[in-house]
């Protein structure tokens, strides 16, 4: 048992022991304050210099079909940004859906989607929201010549630009090349040449259908009208004056064009359900002549096994004798939304998306159709889709939807009334005279 002159003597030299090791104890009170906080500091800046070194995430959600192929681009982009990442989200398949997300998303102010990959039809109402960044002053309008006119019209809104082009698409017009061949006909350029050849082939039983086209109710119906209304010299809402043209007489030729396809039974009875796959299956079996369509059926048709490989073309969509053809502009682009945290790393990663390098690797592992002009004749992708130069005519001629901030409106109300007239509710001028006032009514709200 220690004493306590022991326990007082083992004091003292605990004491001088630890002021021996400790050399703050040599330093002035004045000192060991200053030193203390620049230990703080120094952990301050290594904990900020820690996460300072963290990359900045940017969020975009897509299709989950469009995933693998967004991932190969994105790849190469974070190889040369390491200091930035880009999650892909996943959404629903369904193209309505994911815009209901991403208007949900905005709605509640702040959405988690830093980078906004949206169809052309989007791209007005969401600029006119105030939901996406005004992207007009960080690129040149010689950078964007670079681009197809259709897909850069499509994302402008008023004075600003919202969208950089991404991958296009048109309407356009498949026709079985060898059958026409055979019985001598060149492929059609009027509507008139298209009905004249349909029942020529059904006639001689070398195809059951002559024209299969999109009546179901849906977007894709809409889309279809937009290059019967340019066939015939109509147009649907003047996006500068707001005039609606859908009681036009051109208009009203242009749904009777669509009513006798299938009243003489040249396109089949339930054109009415038929969207595009409807169409392209079909077409695919080989029994009908001619296909309105999208760029993706030309890849399709010419799988293996296809019956009908190798044996069709593509031209511009037919028109009435004395008016142009029109291929209703498609496409995906890119924004910016307006509340995301980096938008200068969301620019550097739109700018890379959008470049040739990041293009021809997506064209090249997707199939789907470049929005830079020079890629519709580059080697590489020509050798693997050779229908691309003649697809950018079909292109050069496309038609936008009307870019409105109520287009969603306004294609719902076109749908409704085309598909009354089309199975036979209306007549054509009945149901283009209400669809034209109920749109009239629509854009004085």
């Amino acid at each position: 048992m220690r004493t306590p002159a022991e326990g007082l003597i083992n004091m003292k030299l605990r004491s001088q022991l630890w002021r021996i090791l400790n050399p703050f104890h040599r330093l002035s009170k004045r000192l060991r304050f200053i030193l203390l906080s620049l230990l703080v500091c120094l952990s301050v800046i290594g904990s900020y210099w820690v996460w300072a070194q963290q990359p900045v995430r940017l969020s975009m959600m897509l299709q989950a079909q469009e995933i693998p192929n967004w991932q190969l681009i994105v790849d190469d982009f974070e190889a040369q940004n390491p200091n930035v990442k880009i999650d892909l989200i996943e959404g629903p398949n369904a193209t309505n859906l994911r815009e209901d997300l991403y208007t949900t998303s905005f709605l509640l102010g702040d959405s988690p989607y830093d980078l906004i990959y949206m169809d052309i039809v989007w791209a007005p109402k969401f600029a006119a929201a105030g939901w996406l960044l005004d992207i007009s002053e960080r690129i040149s309008e010689e950078e964007l010549a670079e681009f197809m006119q259709g897909d850069v019209d499509g994302g402008r809104y008023e004075e600003g630009l919202y969208r950089m082009p991404f991958r296009s698409d048109g309407g356009m017009l498949y026709y079985r090349q060898d059958l026409l061949a055979e019985a001598g006909f060149d492929p059609p350029e009027t509507t008139a040449e298209l009905l004249q050849i349909s029942k020529a082939l059904q006639s001689q039983g070398k195809a059951e259908w002559g024209y299969l086209w999109q009546g179901k109710q849906y977007e894709g119906a809409a889309a279809m009208f937009v290059e019967m209304l340019e066939g015939f010299g109509g147009y649907w809402v003047n996006p500068e004056t707001k005039e609606v043209g859908l009681d036009t007489k051109a208009a009203i030729a242009a749904v009777q064009f669509l009513q006798t396809t299938v009243a003489d039974k040249i396109s089949p009875p339930g054109t009415t359900a038929t969207d595009e796959e409807v169409a392209r299956n079909l077409f695919q079996t080989g029994n009908a002549v001619f296909m309105r369509n999208w760029p993706y059926a030309w890849k399709l048709g010419n799988d293996p096994g296809s019956s009908i490989q190798g044996k069709f073309g593509i031209k511009p969509m037919v028109h009435a004798a004395g008016f142009k053809s029109g291929a209703c502009q498609g496409g995906w682009g890119v924004g910016i939304s307006k509340t995301t945290r980096h938008p200068d790393e969301a620019w550097k990663a739109v700018q890379y998306f959008s470049s040739t390098e990041a293009q021809r690797k997506f064209i090249l592992a997707s199939g789907f159709v470049p929005s830079r002009k020079a890629l519709f004749t580059d080697p590489a992708l020509v050798a693997e889709y050779q229908y691309l130069p003649d697809l950018q005519k079909v292109i050069e001629s496309s038609v936008l939807r009307p870019p409105i901030a109520q287009y969603a409106q306004a294609s719902d109300i076109l749908q409704r009334y085309l598909s009354a007239a089309l199975t036979g509710q209306q007549t054509p001028a009945q149901a283009m005279q209400a669809a034209a006032q109920e749109t009239r009514q629509l854009l004085k709200t």
